[in-house]
C-alpha cells in the first residue's frame, strides 16, 4: 500500500502557503521577535483585502509567487477584534478567544499561528481528561527505563515545543480542564519557563521561553461552571469574544462558500438554490436570536443554532442533491435537518421547533412568500 499525501482539512498554513509567502514580501515593515509576518500583514491574511489586488512593493520578489495577488477573507467578524488579537499576540501575552459554540474561534486562533508562527498544528485539546504533562512534558518510558532521565528521553509537549521556538501554542476548550491542569498555565505564562527536576544538573533543567512564545486559548460561553478558570488565570489572558455574524447576506455567502468546500472535496457540484440557502441561514438566525427578522418573538431551542451548524446541513443538502438527483426536493429535506439539529441537547427541543413552524414560517408563507409557503406544507414532517 502506498503512501498519499492526500488530506481531508489542510491546515492553514499548507492551505494558504502562496498567500503568506506572498505577504512575507508584501511587507517589510517591524515585527516582532519570532514573528514571520508583520503585524498588518497578518490582519491582511486574517480578514482579506476584498475586491482590492494587492501588489509586491517595486523591487520585492519572491521566488513561485505572483506579484500580484487578491487575499482571500477567511475570518467573517470584525476587522478590530482581529487587530486587538494581534497586539495582544505582538505583546507576547495569551489570548483568550470565547463566545458560543460555532463561531470560529478555533478557526481564528489557527489562522492566527500560522501567520505569526509559520504553523497551527502545536495544539492541546483540552478535555476533562486533559493531564498536566500534556502542557509541560512526559516521557518516552523505554528510553527512561534504559538510559535515566535524559534530554533524549523527554517528550516535549506542545506548550514546550513552542517555548522552545518562539512559537504560538493553541488550547482548545481551556475551561474544559481540570482546574488544577489549568493552573498549570498561570506558572508558565507568568514565569516564562518550565523546570524539569528530572533533568537537574544539566543543560535542559530549565526550558525558557524564546521570544515570539505566546498562547492562543478558546473557551466556549456554554462550558461556563465545567471547570471555571482561575481569577490568577483570567489574568494572564486578554480576552476577545468572537459573536455571531452580524447580517444575513453575510452569514448565507459564508454558509455557501463552506458547504461549496465540502462538496469540492469529494469532487461534488454544489447546487442547491441561493433561495434554499436563504431560508435555512434564516431559520437558524431566527432560532439562535429568539426574535425573527420581522420582530415576531421566538422560542429558543436549548442548542446553539451555529453558522458551523448551518454549514453542515447546507453541506448535506448539496450531498444527497449529488448523490441522489431528482430525488427529492432539496428544500423538503430542511425540516428534518432542522429537526436533527434542534433536539441535540433536548429532545423536548422539538416542540419549540413546531411553534417557529406555527409562528414565523406560517406568517410568511401567508405573505405570500413561496419558498416559505412550501416550507409551511412541509410541518406535517415534524410531528413524531
Amino acid at each position: 500500500m502506498t503512501a498519499t499525501t492526500h488530506r481531508q482539512v489542510e491546515p492553514a498554513e499548507d492551505a494558504y502557503r502562496e498567500e503568506l509567502a506572498f505577504l512575507a514580501g508584501w511587507d517589510d515593515g517591524p515585527r516582532p521577535p519570532g514573528w514571520r509576518l508583520t503585524p498588518r500583514a497578518v490582519v491582511l491574511f486574517v480578514m482579506g483585502s476584498g475586491d482590492e489586488t494587492v501588489a509586491l512593493p517595486k523591487g520585492a520578489s519572491v521566488d513561485g509567487v505572483p506579484r500580484r495577488m487578491v487575499i482571500r477573507a477567511k475570518f467573517v467578524g470584525e476587522r478590530a477584534l482581529v487587530e486587538r488579537a494581534v497586539v495582544t499576540l505582538a505583546g507576547e501575552r495569551g489570548l483568550l478567544l470565547v463566545g458560543e459554540p460555532g463561531t470560529a474561534k478555533s478557526m481564528l486562533s489557527e489562522l492566527l499561528a500560522a501567520a505569526v508562527s509559520g504553523g497551527s498544528e502545536l495544539v492541546v485539546q483540552g478535555t476533562a481528561g486533559t493531564t498536566e504533562d500534556q502542557l509541560r512534558y512526559g516521557w518516552n518510558y523505554a528510553l527512561l527505563l534504559a538510559e535515566g532521565p535524559t534530554p533524549k528521553a523527554l517528550v516535549p509537549s506542545p506548550v514546550l515545543t513552542a517555548m522552545r521556538t518562539g512559537g504560538v501554542v493553541r488550547v482548545e476548550e481551556v475551561t474544559r480542564c481540570l482546574p488544577e491542569v489549568q493552573d498549570a498555565l498561570v506558572s508558565i505564562l507568568s514565569d516564562r519557563r518550565i523546570a524539569v527536576p528530572e533533568l537537574s544538573g544539566t543543560e535542559g533543567a530549565t526550558v525558557h521561553a524564546a521570544p515570539g512564545f505566546t498562547m492562543i486559548a478558546t473557551a466556549n460561553l456554554r462550558d461556563r461552571g465545567v471547570s471555571e478558570m482561575s481569577a490568577a488565570l483570567k489574568r494572564r489572558f486578554n480576552f476577545e469574544t468572537v459573536g455571531p455574524i452580524g447580517d444575513l447576506e453575510t452569514e448565507t455567502a459564508l454558509v455557501r462558500r463552506q458547504a461549496r468546500t465540502v462538496l469540492d472535496r469529494v469532487h461534488a457540484p454544489f447546487e442547491i438554490d441561493d433561495e434554499v440557502l436563504r431560508v435555512l441561514v434564516t431559520a437558524f438566525r431566527d432560532l439562535r436570536a429568539g426574535v425573527s427578522e420581522e420582530g415576531w418573538a421566538v422560542e429558543r431551542p436549548s442548542t446553539v443554532m451555529s453558522t458551523a451548524e448551518a454549514v453542515s446541513v447546507a453541506a448535506a443538502l448539496g450531498l444527497a442533491q449529488a448523490y441522489f438527483p431528482g430525488d427529492r426536493d432539496p428544500l423538503s429535506l430542511v425540516p428534518g435537518h432542522l429537526l436533527g439539529v434542534v433536539r441535540k441537547d433536548d429532545p423536548a427541543d422539538a416542540a419549540r421547533l413546531l411553534g417557529y413552524w406555527d409562528g414565523p414560517v406560517r406568517r410568511r408563507a401567508e405573505s405570500g412568500a413561496h419558498t416559505w409557503r412550501r416550507l409551511w406544507e412541509l410541518r406535517d414532517g415534524l410531528d413524531g
